[in-house]
């Protein structure tokens, strides 16, 4: 398996890869303490908007994703907090009607190709230079956030209400967490494509959960089936010619049943 990264793409392809295998997994922890699973799915159909604004106007669609998926991160903190409604039903209306927005654009846009295809759905082996680079910049970025505050924001997730009285900012925190979310989600959607992000978020720390060993060991955990699903997905992908999105996320699904299985008592 070593051989196929004697290529250029597929040097590429690794490199994004593990960015997005750490970036999701360690965001993923704290989205599912949140019972915020669904976060990841709405702010990729919003970055989706951003991909479809992108091929039509000519821009980089990636750049254009990461802005579309922040305001709908901030758009759905802001209903969250000053109207208290429910949180599943704000990511289900801005779920539904982000990909509503994003197929008429491209329709009325002439663009739905396979350009958007693989953004749909992912496209790991075609990723370029400059989506590389983009994905290192925004994503180490991301993650020092999450480590410098990992504290705090697991205290949020632990009880909101007794972090505020202890002090801790929670409105920022909340607002920089999903801002972070969205842009990792946006960077990802190159990779293992709009509709296959949440699994890659989300799988990987349920998984972990079901071996109960605390926080930390849970976020290392699901890092490291993160990273086993990318290597081995690209593998499949690359030597039996299979879509590389849906082949990471099958090996993903693969662990958490392993995962369910053998923690079954």
């Amino acid at each position: 398996m070593i051989e196929m990264f004697e290529y250029d793409f597929m040097q590429r392809a690794l490199v994004a890869g593990v960015f997005i295998a750490i970036l999701a997994s360690v965001s993923g922890t704290f989205v599912v303490l949140r019972r915020y699973s669904l976060m990841s799915e709405t702010l990729a159909h919003s970055a989706l908007v951003g991909v479809a604004v992108g091929l039509v106007a000519g821009y980089n669609p990636l750049w254009v994703a990461v802005v579309a998926a922040v305001l709908a991160a901030w758009l759905i903190e802001y209903l969250r907090s000053a109207f208290s409604l429910y949180s599943d039903a704000i990511l289900s209306i801005l779920l539904s009607g982000s990909l509503a927005v994003a197929v008429i654009i491209v329709s009325v846009g002439g663009s739905f190709n396979n350009s958007l295809f693989s953004y749909l759905f992912g496209s790991i082996l075609s990723v370029s230079y400059e989506d590389v680079l983009t994905i290192i910049v925004f994503g180490t970025a991301s993650l020092i956030f999450l480590l410098l505050f990992s504290k705090e924001l697991y205290f949020i997730a632990y009880d909101e209400e007794v972090a505020k009285t202890s002090g801790i900012k929670v409105a920022f925190l909340n607002f920089l967490l999903v801002t972070v979310v969205a842009i990792i989600i946006a960077l990802s959607i190159r990779v293992v494509g709009s509709l296959l992000i949440g699994a890659l978020m989300v799988i990987p720390t349920v998984a972990a959960l079901q071996y109960r060993v605390g926080f930390r060991n849970t976020m290392l955990i699901s890092l490291f089936f993160a990273l086993f699903s990318v290597f081995f997905g690209m593998g499949l992908s690359y030597y039996f010619s299979l879509p590389s999105g849906a082949t990471i996320v099958l090996c993903v699904i693969a662990i958490f049943i392993f995962s369910l299985v053998i923690n079954k008592k």
